[in-house]
C-alpha cells in the first residue's frame, strides 16, 4: 500500500510519497553517482536481465533492501518518480517479470524529463512485462503499478495493467491502490480498446473506461484505496497557490479522523500504521521533492512512520544528506532505518513515548526545511543536528525494553 501525490504551484512542481510495505521490512537511501560509457551489455534487476544503457543519470532512491528497484526517487535532472501497488484483472499470477519497482528506477536512471519516463517505463514494459514476487515476507504478493511522473514543467499519472496503459498529463493529482483513470487520458496503449475486449474486461458497449475495465474490486476495497486518496484530493483542492515544504508533511502525517489511537485505525489513513490481519502494511519511508529547474531539493525521513519521524533536508551536493543516505553496498544493519526501529518500535508499544517523539521534532523539523529554500546549505551543521536528535531518542527508546504490540508483531513475523 502507499501514497502519492504532485501539485504544480508557483512555477514549481511539488511531489510527496508515503512507501507502504511490511512492517520491520528495511528500506534505506542511496544516492549512485551518474554513469558514463558504460560497456556492460545487461543489467541485472530484481528478477530480469534486460540490456543495460551506456548513460544513467545520478539518482536517489529509497529502495526496499532485498531488491533492485525503488518504491521512490528523484534524479539530477529533476525527475520524480513514485509508484502504487494496484490489483488488475490482469496482474501476472506465475512467472517473473520486471517489478514496477524496477520500471521506476530504470527510468529515473535513463530518462531527463518526465515525458521520457514515462516513455521508458512503457517501452520495457510492453517489451518485459510486469510481475513477480513483490512481498519481503509474503512471496504471494503481486500487482501492477500505477505512477506518478513529474519534473520542473510538468506531472504525468500513469496506469497500467498487465503490458497495457494509459497516462494523463495532470497539474494535481493524487494516487493510491487504485486506478484512477477513466474515460480521458492523453496516451494510452495502441489498440488498446481492441486489446481489452479480446481479453474479457469489456464487452465494447458504450463509452470505454481504463479503471472500470481493468481494476479489481476486493483488494482496494480492504486497503482503502480510494479512502485513502481522498484525503490527499482533499489537501489538494484546499491547498494555497504558494505550497511549503510543512504542507507536504502534514500531508503525509494525516491519519484522517482517527487521530494518533492506533487501535482505531483501519487502512483509511495516509500515514499507515500495521494493525490486525486486515491490515498488514505500514508507511516504511516518506519523501517530498520540489522541482524548480534548480538542483532537485528533498526532505525525507529515511525512517518508518512519519507522525514519528524527522523529516531532513537531501539533495545531489557533495556531502548533502549524509546522515540519510547509505553506501549502496552497506549492510543495511548500518542504515538510519534500522538504528531507528529501536524508536519507532518502543513508540507502537509506549503511547506516552510517542506522543512525546512527535512533539520532539516540531523546532528542529521547521529550522531543517526551513534551510532547503536557501541558495547553499551548511550540510555538515545540518546533519550534525539531526544525528544529535536521532542520538537523543535511540537512548531513550533503550532506557526500557518493552515489545511492540501482538498484532504488530504477528504482522512483521508473518
Amino acid at each position: 500500500m502507499c501514497d502519492t501525490l504532485v501539485l504544480r504551484s508557483d512555477g514549481a512542481t511539488w511531489f510527496a510519497k508515503n512507501s507502504d510495505r511490511e512492517p520491520a521490512e528495511p528500506q534505506r537511501l542511496i544516492r549512485l553517482p551518474a554513469v558514463h560509457g558504460d560497456r556492460a551489455a545487461t543489467v541485472r534487476t530484481t528478477y530480469l536481465e534486460i540490456p543495460q544503457t551506456a548513460e544513467r543519470h545520478a539518482v536517489i532512491l529509497s529502495q526496499p533492501a532485498w531488491l533492485w528497484g525503488a518504491e521512490m526517487g528523484v534524479n539530477e535532472r529533476g525527475v520524480a518518480i513514485g509508484n502504487e501497488a494496484v490489483f488488475t484483472r490482469l496482474t501476472l499470477r506465475e512467472g517473473e517479470a520486471l517489478l514496477g519497482m524496477d520500471l521506476l528506477r530504470l527510468a529515473l536512471e535513463r530518462a531527463s524529463t518526465a515525458r521520457e519516463a514515462l516513455a521508458v517505463i512503457t517501452e520495457l514494459l510492453e517489451r518485459h512485462g510486469q510481475g513477480g514476487p513483490a512481498g519481503y515476507r509474503n512471496k504471494r504478493m503481486r500487482y501492477d503499478n500505477s505512477y506518478l511522473i513529474a519534473d520542473p514543467q510538468e506531472a504525468w499519472v500513469l496506469e497500467t495493467a498487465g503490458r497495457l496503459w494509459a497516462a494523463k498529463k495532470v497539474e494535481r493529482w493524487a494516487i493510491s491502490n487504485a486506478l484512477t483513470l477513466g474515460h480521458d487520458y492523453d496516451l494510452a496503449s495502441a489498440n488498446l480498446e481492441d486489446h481489452a475486449c479480446r481479453l474479457g474486461c469489456w464487452n465494447g458497449r458504450g463509452d470505454f473506461h481504463f479503471a472500470r475495465a481493468f481494476d479489481g474490486r476486493v483488494l482496494p476495497w480492504i486497503a482503502g484505496a480510494r479512502q485513502r486518496r481522498q484525503l490527499n484530493q482533499e489537501f489538494l483542492a484546499h491547498c494555497p497557490a504558494k505550497v511549503d515544504w510543512l504542507a507536504l508533511v502534514v500531508a503525509l502525517r494525516s491519519h484522517g479522523h482517527r487521530g494518533h489511537r492506533l487501535s482505531r485505525h483501519d487502512n483509511r489513513q495516509v500515514c499507515l500504521h500495521a494493525g490486525s490481519f486486515w491490515r498488514p502494511s505500514q508507511t516504511t519511508a516518506s519523501l517530498i521533492a520540489r522541482l524548480d529547474g534548480g538542483s532537485p531539493r528533498m526532505a525525507a525521513t529515511g525512517t518508518s512512520a512519519p507522525c514519528l519521524s524527522m523529516f531532513q533536508p537531501l539533495g545531489f551536493e557533495p556531502g548533502a544528506g549524509a546522515g540519510l543516505l547509505s553506501p549502496e553496498e552497506a549492510p543495511v544493519e548500518e542504515s538510519l532505518w534500522w538504528r531507528f526501529e529501536t524508536v519507532h518500535q518502543r513508540a507502537l508499544a509506549d503511547p506516552g513515548f510517542a506522543d512525546a517523539l512527535r512533539a520532539g521534532h516540531g523546532w528542529l523539523e521547521t529550522e531543517l526545511l526551513a534551510a532547503l529554500d536557501r541558495r547553499t546549505l551548511d550540510w555538515p551543521r545540518l546533519a550534525a543536528e539531526a544525528q544529535a536528535w536521532h542520538d537523543a531518542w535511540h537512548q531513550l527508546a533503550q532506557q526500557e525494553a518493552l515489545r511492540p504490540p501482538r498484532w504488530w508483531r504477528l504482522n512483521a513475523a508473518r
